[in-house]
């Protein structure tokens, strides 16, 4: 079964109720969406798994990125789409390596969506629409500063697609900018 994105948003909800989430889900599915296109791959499957990457964090947080197996085959989702979703805990919560492209950027810019909001959040502007990659950098460097992103596994998600930290940094700005209104970073407080 390929789900509809309608289908793919009602599992999500049925599974968790926090909106911050939802936002990072909403990050996170605009930014695979990027990286499909540019990759020539299909938007909608990459966009799919990037909004559901998360879906057990919810309701099982000690059984992150190995819960939602069992959800997702319940609800007769694609082996490829499974594997691709538990793969961006590699390393952290699952052993489940990251080998295709699109398990890759998964991995690559799950924790980068959550970084980018975060410098987004301290602007004046609280927008993601004028963050440029410079500020992004010069927040990188500070330890404390959204000190539970893990920047190794960014960093090793940057080398294992072959790209520059700058540029995977860019296009996911630029991703979210595309959703700033739904996730809140648009400046409109």
């Amino acid at each position: 079964m390929i789900p509809t994105r309608a289908e793919a948003e009602a599992l999500w909800r049925s599974h968790n109720d926090d909106e911050a989430l939802w936002r990072h889900a909403l990050s996170v599915e605009a930014t695979m969406r990027r990286f499909a296109l540019a990759a020539g791959a299909d938007a909608d499957e990459w966009g799919l798994v990037g909004l559901v990457h998360d879906l057990d964090y919810g309701r099982y947080p000690a059984e992150h990125c190995v819960r939602v197996r069992s959800i997702l085959e319940t609800a007769g989702w694609p082996e490829s789409w499974i594997r691709a979703v538990q793969s961006h805990g590699w390393g952290l919560c699952c052993d489940v390596q990251p080998l295709t492209p699109m398990e890759k950027t998964l991995y690559a810019i799950d924790e980068l969506t959550g970084f980018i909001s975060a410098c987004a959040l301290v602007r004046p502007s609280r927008s993601v629409n004028d963050l440029e990659v410079k500020s992004v950098k010069k927040k990188w460097k500070t330890a404390a500063f959204a000190a539970g992103v893990n920047r190794e596994v960014i960093e090793k998600g940057a080398g294992m697609l072959g790209v520059e930290l700058d540029y995977l940094i860019a296009e996911t700005i630029l991703a979210m900018r595309d959703v700033s209104a739904e996730i809140g970073l648009d400046g409109a407080a």
